[in-house]
C-alpha cells in the first residue's frame, strides 16, 4: 500500500494543497528527515493532513502516520478501508473501554519502527483558526520515548477554506509555521504547557511583517 501513499499524496495532496490553496512554510528545514518523531499541529480542517503529507519528501510519505480517530475513520467500511491503506492512519479509540488495552499501543509500535507521527493534539477539529486545549495523550508518547523529538506546527487559513462540516475546499492561502523540537522534561503539565506556549508563539508570527 506504499505506493497508493505515494499516488495519493502526489496526484491529490500536491495539487490541492500547492495549486488551490498555496502554501507559505516557515523554518521548513525544522522538520524532521526520518523517525522516529513527533509532528504536534493545530487542527481545524480535513485539509490539515494534505498540507503536513505536503512538507515530506515523497518517498518517506509511507514513513509518516496520520493519528486520526477510530470512531470517525472506522466508521464504515469504505471510508476505513481508504483511511488505513490510503492515508495510512493509526486509528486511536477517544473513548477507552476497560478491558480494550492502551489505546497508544498502536503510536508506540510505530516510533519503535522508526516511522514519523502527525498528532493533533486538540484531539477534533475546532472552530475556523481557533485554537482549543490540548489533550494530554502526546505526554504520554513522550514520556515513554524521551529521545523523540516533538515538532509543533501550527497552520493558518485552512479553518477558512474546509471548516468543519464542509466538504469542498475553497481558494484560501496558507501559511504554515515550525517550531523547535520539543523533549519530554520529566513531568506532564510542564510538557503541555510547554507545546501549548509552542504553538501559541508561533501563531503570533502571523502578526510579524515578515513571518519570521
Amino acid at each position: 500500500m506504499s505506493l497508493l501513499r505515494i499516488l495519493f499524496v502526489a496526484l491529490v495532496a500536491y495539487p490541492v494543497v500547492l495549486v488551490m490553496l498555496g502554501l507559505n512554510v516557515r523554518n521548513r528545514a525544522r522538520l524532521p528527515r526520518g523517525g522516529p518523531a513527533i509532528v504536534a499541529a493545530n487542527h481545524n480542517s480535513h485539509l490539515d493532513t494534505l498540507v503536513l503529507f505536503t512538507l515530506f519528501p515523497l518517498l518517506s510519505i509511507p514513513r509518516v502516520r496520520p493519528v486520526a480517530a477510530a470512531d470517525y475513520f472506522l466508521a464504515n467500511r469504505f471510508i476505513a478501508w481508504f483511511a488505513l491503506n490510503v492515508i495510512g492512519i493509526i486509528p486511536l479509540q477517544r473513548k477507552r473501554a476497560a478491558a480494550s488495552g492502551d489505546p497508544l499501543a498502536a503510536c508506540y509500535a510505530a516510533l519503535e519502527r522508526g516511522e514519523v507521527l502527525l498528532i493533533f493534539p486538540e484531539g477534533s477539529r475546532g472552530e475556523p483558526e481557533q485554537m482549543s486545549e490540548l489533550k494530554s495523550g502526546i505526554a504520554h508518547l513522550a514520556a515513554r520515548f524521551p529521545a523523540v523529538p516533538v515538532v509543533p506546527v501550527f497552520m493558518h487559513g485552512l479553518g477558512k477554506s474546509m471548516p468543519r462540516g464542509e466538504w469542498l475546499p475553497v481558494p484560501f492561502f496558507c501559511d504554515v509555521f515550525v517550531g523547535l523540537p520539543l523533549h519530554w522534561n520529566g513531568e506532564r503539565k510542564l510538557f503541555m504547557d510547554g507545546l501549548q506556549d509552542s504553538l501559541r508563539a508561533l501563531r503570533k508570527k502571523l502578526a510579524a511583517p515578515d513571518h519570521n
